[in-house]
């Protein structure tokens, strides 16, 4: 299973898309999408071995995908439960290399995972996810798709000598219906 947007696609991860991930994630010791993703938390990178040794993990995975174009691999979609009782799931997007970035490719990639989740999760009611204000472009994302600014915790996030917010975005079912079927119209 897939889903495309012209020369962009979201897939599972096969067993080739492992060291091609790794290396863009963390082969470069100080790599630019870091400073994006939730640099407050000062996350620790994978080891080639410790990757390689889980990605039987990653090609079976129904909640991280990959991020194609053109047939070459640019970042991942992912969700997670934040509270599956309540069927309360988090999304995120990764494009780990800066060539891909303002192109709108992050935007038509989280588009299809929003599809995917709504489709093949059919009793969530909700996806979101949680970014910071010093990631302009994530917030744009959320903007562009018709999400709703749900929370914005002021001055929580540490970074650089700098205080930012934490933002949470979401997207309720009937909302993202309502826009596939203007959008049928138009």
């Amino acid at each position: 299973m897939s889903y495309n947007d012209h020369e962009l696609s979201i897939r599972p991860f096969n067993e080739d898309d492992v060291p091609v991930v790794w290396k863009l994630m963390y082969k470069e010791e100080e790599a630019e999408w870091t400073k994006w993703d939730a640099p407050y938390f000062n996350d620790e990178p994978v080891s080639y071995e410790e990757c390689i040794s889980k990605k039987d993990k990653l090609i079976h995975s129904n909640s991280r995908w990959v991020i194609e174009v053109d047939g070459n691999v640019i970042g991942t979609v992912s969700y997670y439960w934040e509270h599956e009782p309540s069927r309360w799931i988090e999304m995120g997007i990764g494009i780990y290399d800066p060539a891909y970035w303002n192109g709108g490719y992050g935007t038509r990639a989280i588009r299809l995972w929003i599809n995917h989740l709504f489709n093949t999760l059919p009793l969530i009611a909700r996806v979101g996810y949680t970014t910071w204000s010093g990631n302009e472009r994530m917030m744009k994302v959320g903007e562009k798709l018709g999400m709703t600014l749900e929370a914005r915790l002021r001055k929580c996030r540490y970074y650089n000598g700098t205080y930012y917010d934490s933002i949470r975005m979401g997207l309720l079912r009937e909302e993202w219906e309502q826009t596939l079927a203007s959008e049928m119209v138009e």
